[in-house]
């Protein structure tokens, strides 16, 4: 017989391997129940969440004639920005003649269910070509949130059989606002836009990563490659870990004590809102910058010195690009929690009523979590397809940004 004969399989060694391979079945079994969960209820919210946004990427408009020759309107040359431009054909009646022709069309009761938003868009229209003075023009304006409310089948029985005539004469339709993706916020649901709230999320977060990212990597190489390890480098530490574990509205509250005592004529700028979301990031991209720092082989550092490289080089040549990707991922982690945050903006003010886009990063302007949360806490029907078009919008949002930060991360990454 061999030395190395398999020992004999009695039938409790039998029971005992019987007992491990279920037990890996039920193993393996539970990690692909719990895959298959998780996908169901984020496919199931995606789901929903697209059914009830589509709705808010289209609006009710009805169809007016307008004859710009018979209104004696002109536009002066030396006026280029759209402000002027509006305010200056309202002064010669712009809401007047549009309110004569839709009633000349409609008739007068349903004239009174154009938006009283819709002069502002025939503004900008005119402003973009001017030609429009010069001839007649059939434009698609919005109408009113009950009129849209009666296409729909709801609202008043007058309202849904004025609807209905208007459909069947081919003068009221539900078309594709591509303008919801230009607009900024407004009090009706139908002239309402995204574009106000998209630029202040992306200037907020352009000064978030500016000030969060280098400081946090600065940070982590320092408390991991040159400080000393004592009782005051553990305390930093502990310091860094409770902060990444400290609630959103505590920073809000800092932001407001601090910040806006700085710059008190600053409330509700991307600028506050960018350093506020970048103490909240800052300590997330410290850990995950010392734990990929830790994670670059003693034997990098070794050979670099042994090739005569200084201590810094070793560390900004050798070691600190290999831990970027883990870095980068810690980034994209932080960034993404910054994005989606509501409760610090609102305490800096960022929930205020912002009909432009910000001009700059000290502009007045809000953010799509804070518009989301305003629009959902409106009365009217209309606002809540556009509160799920704006989810979607904020989750491509941060689809792209997530994305651009993977591709640099995978562009970074070295293996050894």
């Amino acid at each position: 017989m061999s030395e190395f004969a398999a020992p004999t399989r009695t039938p409790a060694f039998e029971a005992r391997l019987k007992k491990r391979y279920a037990s890996e079945r039920r193993f393996k079994a539970l990690g692909l129940g719990a895959i298959l969960v998780s996908m169901s209820v984020l496919l199931f919210l995606l789901t929903t969440m697209f059914i009830n946004g589509i709705g808010g990427f289209q609006r009710a408009e009805v169809r007016v004639p307008v004859d710009f020759t018979q209104a004696g309107l002109s536009l002066d040359p030396s006026l280029t920005d759209p402000v002027a431009i509006q305010q200056n054909l309202q002064g010669q009646g712009l809401p007047d003649v549009i309110q004569f022709f839709a009633a000349k069309e409609l008739g007068e009761d349903a004239a009174a269910e154009v938006s009283g938003d819709a002069w502002r868009e025939v503004a900008s229209a005119i402003a973009e070509d001017p030609g429009l003075l010069r001839r007649t023009e059939t434009l698609q304006l919005p109408a009113s949130s009950k009129l849209a409310a009666g296409l729909a089948g709801e609202g008043s029985p007058e309202l849904r059989v004025m609807a209905e005539r208007l459909e069947g004469e081919g003068k009221l339709a539900t078309r594709l606002d591509l303008g919801f993706l230009e607009r900024s916020d407004a009090t009706d649901p139908q002239a309402v836009g995204i574009w106000g709230a998209l630029k202040g999320s992306m200037l907020t977060m352009f000064v978030t990563l500016l000030l969060a990212f280098p400081i946090g990597v600065l940070a982590a190489l320092y408390l991991e490659e040159y400080a000393p390890k004592n009782r005051w480098t553990d305390l930093i530490e502990v310091s860094i870990n409770n902060l990444a574990a400290v609630p959103s509205i505590i920073f809000g509250l800092l932001g407001l004590a601090v910040f806006l005592w700085i710059f008190p004529n600053m409330r509700s700028a991307p600028l506050i809102g960018g350093m506020t979301l970048a103490l909240m990031t800052m300590p997330v991209i410290v850990i995950a910058g010392r734990n990929a720092i830790k994670a670059v082989p003693p034997s990098i550092r070794d050979g670099a010195l042994a090739i005569g490289a200084s201590p810094v080089q070793v560390v900004f040549h050798h070691v600190l690009p290999l831990a970027l990707p883990g870095i980068l991922t810690g980034t994209i982690i932080g960034m993404a929690r910054a994005l989606g945050e509501t409760a610090p903006l609102l305490m800096i003010g960022m929930r205020a009523f912002v009909a432009t886009p910000p001009s700059g990063f000290t502009s007045p302007s809000t953010v799509l979590p804070v518009q989301i949360f305003l629009w959902s806490d409106e009365i009217d029907r209309g606002f809540v397809e556009r509160t799920s078009a704006a989810i979607i919008v904020l989750l491509l949002f941060l689809l792209v940004m997530n994305g651009l930060a993977i591709y640099l991360r995978n562009k970074f990454e070295k293996t050894w």
